[in-house]
């Protein structure tokens, strides 16, 4: 029998961790459409940084990215006129 250390910060209190072949994976994937991505190294420095900033609370909700949208286009017309 084989086992394996999962460490408590992947696994999350209310979700479920699957553990599956990686053959029986790639199958999934293909049957459902989905391909996987292959990041490249600035992606994934982004990535990084993002998630930085999400755990500083560094971040615009929806309704404030839109307001902050919507005022930034209406000086630009303001301006072009």
């Amino acid at each position: 029998m084989v086992t394996i250390a999962v460490p408590k910060k992947i696994v999350h209190k209310r979700e479920d961790l699957i553990i599956l072949p990686r053959l029986e994976y790639e199958a999934l994937l293909k049957r459902k459409g989905i391909r996987e991505v292959k990041l490249t190294v600035g992606e994934r420095r982004a990535v990084k940084e993002s998630e930085k900033e999400l755990a500083k609370g560094d971040y615009l909700t929806l309704n404030e990215l839109e307001k902050y949208l919507a005022s930034s286009h209406s000086k630009a017309r303001r301006t072009s006129r």
